[in-house]
């Protein structure tokens, strides 16, 4: 539908200066506790046109790669060696090496140490992940972007100069930074001889969001989903560019892995998502022997992945929409007149307004 010059003009300026107040409310967030709330209220709350509009500059404006320079630079300062300590995992030969940047985020570089070729997903903050490529001597050969927002492209570009034969691949529906090799659902990439992935088209997040499944068979052990997102430990993301039903359509494709695989999510969310998960299923037993284990680990400022799909499904309430426990704990029950997706959706849905009022994760 088109809108009349003037009234494109007039929206044009509300989102300019909108965007700079919002900007300013952002870029100072740390600076009190009063803000910080305010903060966390926006973004908790996006049914409200004040976030849509911050959104949009974000996704779509230099005001958003503004914000995220500034938060990398700020968390460079904050945390010189990354927000928590990280061990790799050694499989055979295929060694995962959790990288932490920004404040909460994880990149990660996959490395089959027999050819000492490697991929990169979501490399956020580009110093950090060069660091640990020239740490471990490798050739970057890919990157594996999960979706658009900064905190996970951010570094795209900058590494791909450091690397000119080293593909970018995405969604091109997000407009991922430095794109090169595009994607569709059930696409495969291959690095070396052993290391393969299996992309999977899983919108609900983003418009393009993809995760990727690292093929455990080349190699003779489980298989690692990057999921970038979509599912973190105990928690799933928030539904910025689609439907209840849609982000139900994509967890379901997590659900439909094999228990033995590892789980490598994109933020480091475990103790605030395992406690909201203690507010819906108080008696979970599996979920509070977790809980505990993680708080041990957070004392420690040490990383929590990876899960294994198996234990998310026991405490994962974004993976639980089927199961009657949670229907209870939400007071929920199925229409006469409807099908079982559309009320598993329903689940979700509210599921993920309580948890976006609970904490803005």
């Amino acid at each position: 539908m088109a809108l009349p010059g003037w009234t494109l003009c007039f929206f044009g300026v509300a989102s300019v200066c909108g965007g700079f107040c919002i900007y300013r409310l952002l870029a100072g967030a740390r600076r009190s506790s009063l803000n910080r709330g305010l903060v966390r209220e926006l973004m908790a709350r996006t049914e409200r046109p004040l976030f849509w509009i911050a959104y949009s500059l974000y996704t779509r404006t230099k005001l958003g790669y503004m914000f995220y320079k500034r938060q990398m630079k700020k968390a460079r300062e904050k945390y010189p060696a990354g927000h928590s300590r990280a061990q790799p995992t050694n499989i055979n030969g295929i060694k995962i090496i959790p990288v932490p940047v920004l404040s909460d985020n994880y990149s990660y570089v996959i490395i089959d140490t027999a050819s000492s070729l490697a991929a990169v997903v979501d490399p956020a903050d580009p110093q950090f992940v060069q660091a640990c490529l020239e740490e471990e001597g490798v050739t970057l050969e890919a990157i594996l972007c999960t979706h658009k927002h900064w905190d996970h492209s951010g570094g795209n570009r900058a590494l791909r100069r450091l690397h000119s034969s080293c593909r970018v691949y995405g969604n091109l529906m997000d407009n991922i930074p430095g794109l090169t090799h595009p994607l569709t659902d059930k696409d495969t990439i291959d690095v070396g001889t052993r290391l393969r992935f299996r992309a999977f088209y899983t919108p609900g997040h983003t418009v393009g969001h993809m995760i990727y499944l690292l093929d455990g068979r080349a190699f003779g052990g489980p298989s690692s989903l990057f999921s970038g997102d979509l599912v973190f430990l105990s928690g799933c993301g928030r539904m910025f560019e689609g439907s209840a039903s849609t982000m139900l359509s994509s967890l379901d494709t997590v659900g439909s892995l094999n228990d033995d695989t590892l789980l490598w999510p994109g933020h480091e969310y475990a103790e605030d998502n395992l406690l909201f998960a203690a507010e819906v299923e108080p008696g979970n037993v599996v979920r509070e022997q977790k809980l505990q284990w993680v708080l041990q680990q957070r004392g420690q400022r040490l990383c929590t992945c990876p899960s294994t799909l198996a234990e998310e499904k026991q405490y994962n309430p974004f993976l639980r929409s089927h199961t009657q426990d949670l229907h209870r704990a939400l007071g929920l029950q199925q229409n006469q007149d409807e099908d079982w997706t559309s009320y598993r959706a329903r689940v979700l849905e509210e599921l993920r307004r309580q948890k976006d009022i609970y904490k803005a994760r």
